[in-house]
């Protein structure tokens, strides 16, 4: 290899680390955004994974900011009941809630809120997930529900706080698999956190992003 071609390969190397770095640092903190949800949508989309997404939706939608909700990737023996105790909301709500249990994965909950979405002519969403898993989130969801607004309310995971070099690997990898969402990879980005089918995670067990819920 002559003097140039190394030095010039050793040019690319260190820019696309830069690239990564920067990029990661505007991640990250992203991460800990919050953003209120808006007064009114027509839906509300709960990806389950971690504590206080589900809480979340079921509060916002009790409250008055949509119709229907779903919560997707719910564990197979979860019931609303049990969510509705959680969250401290009436259970006759249950009419206006869908238990979607076939999403392993987040390309899954894509796909699943997108039958939802299509069978309750729905044209706006609010999406409810960690904040550390939105940008994946609504990368999947703007791919599979073009003209629908996608509208963030992100949950900010007590875990980050707790553990800084934990939080750091767990962000890493998040923005690696957003990465790949974003260059049409979603395949390569659910592989590490996909479940067997029957297998999705109730409340407390590792959810769709793949990570330990709170």
């Amino acid at each position: 290899m002559s003097p140039r071609l190394a030095r010039a390969m050793l040019f690319l190397l260190v820019a696309a680390v830069l690239a990564w770095l920067g990029g990661f640092v505007w991640f990250a903190a992203t991460a800990w955004w919050d953003e209120p949800a808006p007064a009114r949508a027509d839906g509300i989309v709960a990806l389950t994974g971690g504590a206080g997404r589900v809480e979340t939706a079921l509060t916002l939608l009790a409250d008055g900011h949509a119709r229907v909700a779903l919560v997707s990737g719910v564990g197979a023996t979860t019931d609303f009941a049990t969510l509705a105790r959680r969250a401290g909301i009436d259970p006759a709500l249950r009419v206006r809630v869908t238990l979607g249990r076939a999403a392993t994965s987040t390309y899954g909950n894509a796909a699943e809120t997108a039958e939802w979405v299509h069978a309750n002519d729905l044209h706006s969403l609010i999406v409810v997930t960690a904040g550390y898993h939105m940008r994946r989130a609504l990368a999947e969801l703007g791919r599979a529900l073009p003209g629908v607004a996608l509208h963030p309310a992100p949950v900010v995971p007590a875990a980050l706080r707790r553990d800084k070099w934990a939080s750091l690997r767990l962000l890493a990898g998040e923005y690696n698999k957003w990465l790949a969402v974003e260059a049409g990879l979603s395949a390569i980005a659910s592989r590490g956190e996909a479940r067997p089918e029957g297998h999705a995670a109730p409340l407390g067990d590792k959810g769709q992003d793949g990570k330990e819920s709170e």
